[in-house]
């Protein structure tokens, strides 16, 4: 199949206007597939700044024309300095051995092992799940990029990254193991519930509740930003008297904002508001706050505020 002029030319100037180029499904933070999801999780942890990528889903001809391209028939397709690399398995492997990183001018992956704290409950509990697998199995460890930790069997892998604590094998990769580096593992048969309890260290600290007048009082100081979630019809209801971002234009510009800037939300009770805060902690922003009781509590220190 030959590849038509004017699309061959697209393609060769991306690739000449951006050292690396990934040929996806889906976006780097919203992959429409797994293999995509591969290939961009190994290079979000390489290039947290970013790295130019294209939806092939938004460009039908492009999703076709690439695969002519380069000869490759499948997507993903990760293109460093113009050449092809290759598809989600290769991009994974180079990764894991360190190549991808000498390709990209970075330093070789740090391949030592996290630091794991195991109660004597949870390692029984992880050891019985182990032995009632069959031989050949380990606890699998994975760190999402929002530092939610997962734990599952799997194969063990004799190149993984691995720690044994307290008879318990625990194998993860380069790209989990410093976000998993600290983190305890307990069995809770309690008020917690019934199972594994997880803390992870290195996650963003929790959403704290802040009410109405220390929200005011900060916002009134510079060191707040107050984001009402609620519609611009909603808040037409009842607004708070102090200056206010929303959603309205989307969250981008708000996410884009250094993560120590301290955010503080706002809803008409506080429910909506604790899910958008949620959201921003796990993005990463150390500083996230929900007012308690929404606009409706922020009306009784502003009583020409309306309740609805």
């Amino acid at each position: 199949m030959s590849l038509d002029p004017a699309l061959r030319s697209r393609i060769e100037t991306l690739l000449q206007s951006n050292r690396v180029v990934l040929f996806m499904k889906g976006a780097p933070n919203a992959p429409q597939c797994g293999f995509s999801a591969k290939a961009a999780g190994a290079l979000n942890a390489l290039l947290p700044q970013g790295y130019a990528h294209v939806d092939v889903l938004a460009d039908a001809d492009l999703r076709e024309g690439i695969k002519v391209y380069g000869e490759w028939p499948t997507i993903p397709q990760l293109y460093v300095d113009g050449q092809l690399v290759g598809g989600s398995d290769i991009v994974e492997q180079m990764a894991a051995s360190g190549e991808l990183h000498g390709l990209l001018g970075l330093p070789a992956p740090d391949r030592s092992p996290p630091r794991l704290s195991i109660t004597p409950a949870a390692a029984k509990m992880l050891r019985d799940a182990v032995a009632n697998a069959g031989e050949g199995y380990a606890v699998q460890l994975e760190v999402d990029p929002r530092y939610n930790v997962r734990l599952q069997l799997a194969p063990v892998d004799a190149a993984a990254i691995a720690v044994e604590v307290d008879g318990v094998r625990v194998q993860t990769d380069w790209m989990h193991a410093r976000r998993a580096d600290g983190v305890s593992i307990d069995w809770a048969d309690d008020e917690r519930g019934r199972g594994l309890v997880i803390v992870n260290p290195n996650a963003p600290p929790a959403v704290q509740p802040l009410t109405p007048a220390q929200a005011r009082e900060r916002v009134a100081a510079g060191s707040l930003r107050l984001v009402d979630v609620r519609p611009a019809e909603e808040r037409a209801l009842a607004q708070a008297g102090v200056a206010f971002d929303t959603f309205d234009a989307g969250t981008a510009t708000l996410e884009a904002l250094p993560k120590d800037t301290a955010l503080a939300f706002l809803c008409h009770h506080g429910g909506r508001s604790a899910q958008a805060a949620e959201h921003f902690r796990q993005l990463g922003f150390s500083e996230v706050y929900n007012v308690v009781g929404g606009i409706d509590a922020w009306a009784d220190i502003e009583p020409g505020i309306a309740k609805y």
